[in-house]
């Protein structure tokens, strides 16, 4: 059976998590609090609703929804500032390589991401054009661990979950692959995503050799 593999966005193809701390940071200086980066980790994979809740909980603060909603506006346009400069130099390193090698095998490629600028994000760094699918923050109603946005992504590329790869660096990312029943691949910490089905610090570490290996693997039921 053919594979397909999805791809999470950001710090799986490009960094961009620098910049949602950036300005969560900012919002965060401008309620009148400190935001580190060991706090944004808790931020990976989860939808812009979820993470102002959370950053309100450190805070100590609560706000109407009509107030959350203008903060949530105020970070995205930070946010939409940094990212407009973004060029093909935030790849992050060998992604290319492995997009290449899956187009050469016709092998259908999604994007599975919360974000709901990643296309525009694709088209700034010029990887668009590898993407046969994209599901994003604009096309699914539940966040990750929920596997709501591999589902969709494994049924337009009229793939079975089974026969789906998820790249993913956050651990809710692979909780929801794990979920939707398809292969994990963690980018990043091998402790921090020690539930995925395979782990390697960045796409460096891994050869073409495995990647051929891989589209043969069947997920165990």
């Amino acid at each position: 059976m053919k594979k397909g593999i999805i791809f999470d966005l950001d710090g799986v193809i490009v960094d961009t998590a620098k910049y949602h701390y950036l300005a969560w940071k900012k919002l965060a200086n401008q309620l009148g609090f400190e935001f580190t980066e060991e706090q944004n980790e808790l931020f990976k994979g989860v939808s812009r609703k979820r993470c102002l809740d959370i950053l309100l909980e450190m805070g100590n603060l609560s706000a109407t929804q009509e107030q959350k909603d203008v903060w949530m506006i105020e970070k995205n346009n930070d946010y939409l500032a940094y990212i407009e400069k973004m060029d093909d130099s935030e790849i992050l390193p060998d992604v290319p390589k492995i997009l290449t090698l899956l187009k050469e095998n016709a092998i259908p490629i999604a994007l599975g991401s919360a974000s709901k600028n990643a296309l525009p994000i694709l088209e700034k760094v010029g990887l668009a054009h590898f993407f046969d699918v994209i599901v994003d923050g604009n096309s699914v109603t539940k966040a990750k661990p929920d596997p709501e946005v591999f589902l969709m992504a494994a049924k337009k590329m009229n793939l079975s979950p089974s026969n789906c790869i998820v790249f993913e660096d956050a651990v809710a990312g692979i909780e929801a692959a794990n979920a939707a029943n398809m292969i994990s691949i963690g980018i990043g910490d091998k402790e921090v995503l020690s539930q995925a089905t395979f782990i390697f610090k960045d796409f460096t570490e891994i050869s073409t050799d495995f990647m051929k290996n891989l589209i043969q693997i069947e997920k165990k039921e």
